[in-house]
């Protein structure tokens, strides 16, 4: 038990000098807790780490093979280790290291993206990219990196952004050649394929908070084409406006607000606009309910409504209303309920600077009324 205690409090000296930047003081201690306890795994990795960052490879690798020994399925040893080859300037077997800790660990962070790195390093480039996209796709936290791990993921950000210019460079003068032979033609589809592989365009997969309806295609905008009544509605839209404007000048309680969780429930992003009018509503049909006296107020509207092929569905849709922000009020992202009904907005009243995204496409309004 004596010699336990003294074991304890070596190290717990060591570790203090280390914590203060005595390194020599601690790496003595270090050693005499060695001498007693050949197998002091925290005492062998730490005297491995002031070899390392003292600069000395050949030690940095003495002390963590012994380390090793004691303890072979540990990620952050092998990771070391490739930390001492490096130092000494062999980067096949420090490559053979981060393999090791990725056998350990395929998911230990720090080995992916060190290897991606020295993969660069030796020439092997490809893998290198390969590897720093797949651990970027999982978004990892730069902040909880060590500063040579992070500036690791510096240079693969910066490899992937170099890439994908050169990428866009290379398919630009095919895809004009392609627009000026067929002017007529819909490219969004290949324009968006383009810039998605030139890492200018996020991938976005329908989400509903609801029911999702399989192989549904998650069309950002609808081509106006596919919807023959949109231009009898958007040939009302004056009409629409000045029933708005009315109902704006005297909204009474018919304008409620659109975000309505009551006190029971989480309200996520949903905190600012909870029960707050910056984003109201004013209803003419709430999940196939009809509003028989916001329609009254609103004669021509509602007339045009009754024309639309609108969703009809009891207890979901159809959903009309007079949506109205006020001024700097800002929606955060989210998804809808579901995937088998889309929302139409006849933009009525739109201040310059106002806008929406859906996916990765932008559009600029701002009152509208939704179906």
């Amino acid at each position: 038990m004596a010699a336990g205690r003294a074991e304890a409090d070596l190290f717990a000296r060591a570790s203090e000098a280390w914590q203060q930047g005595r390194r020599a003081e601690s790496a003595a201690l270090l050693e005499a807790v060695i001498a007693a306890d050949p197998q002091h795994l925290a005492a062998l990795s730490t005297r491995a780490m002031i070899a390392l960052n003292g600069g000395d490879a050949a030690a940095a690798r003495h002390w963590v093979e012994r380390a090793l020994a004691v303890e072979p399925g540990a990620a952050p040893l092998w990771f070391n280790l490739y930390q001492a080859h490096d130092l000494a300037g062999d980067r096949e077997r420090g490559l053979a290291s981060l393999d090791r800790a990725l056998e350990v660990d395929p998911y230990y962070v720090p080995a992916i993206l060190m290897k991606a790195d020295l993969l660069h390093r030796l020439g092997r480039t490809p893998e290198a990219l390969g590897l720093f996209r797949a651990i970027l796709a999982v978004g990892p936290n730069a902040e909880a990196l060590p500063p040579p791990v992070r500036a690791a993921l510096a240079r693969g950000i910066a490899l992937i952004e170099a890439e994908d210019e050169a990428r866009a460079a290379a398919i630009a003068a095919p895809l004009a050649a392609i627009r000026a032979a067929f002017p007529d033609a819909d490219l969004n589809r290949a324009t968006a394929y383009a810039e998605q592989r030139t890492g200018r365009r996020k991938v976005y997969v329908q989400q509903p908070i609801g029911g999702h309806f399989p192989y549904l295609p998650a069309i950002e905008f609808f081509a106006p084409a596919l919807f023959p009544w949109f231009a009898a509605l958007e040939a009302k839209t004056a009409e629409i406006r000045t029933e708005l404007l009315a109902v704006l000048r005297a909204p009474g309680e018919d304008l409620r607000p659109y975000i309505a969780f009551d006190a029971t429930q989480p309200v996520n992003q949903w905190a600012e606009l909870n029960n707050n009018k910056n984003w109201s509503a004013f209803f003419f049909w709430e999940d196939g309910v009809r509003h028989d006296a916001n329609c009254l107020r609103c004669p021509a509207t509602a007339a045009l409504l009754e024309t639309l092929p609108m969703l009809d569905l009891p207890g979901k849709g159809p959903t009309a209303m007079f949506s109205i922000l006020e001024p700097g009020t800002r929606i955060p992202p989210h998804t809808g309920s579901n995937n088998v009904r889309a929302v139409v907005h006849l933009p009525l009243v739109v201040p310059e600077g106002c806008g929406f995204r859906v996916g990765r496409s932008c559009s600029t309004t701002r009152s509208s009324m939704r179906r």
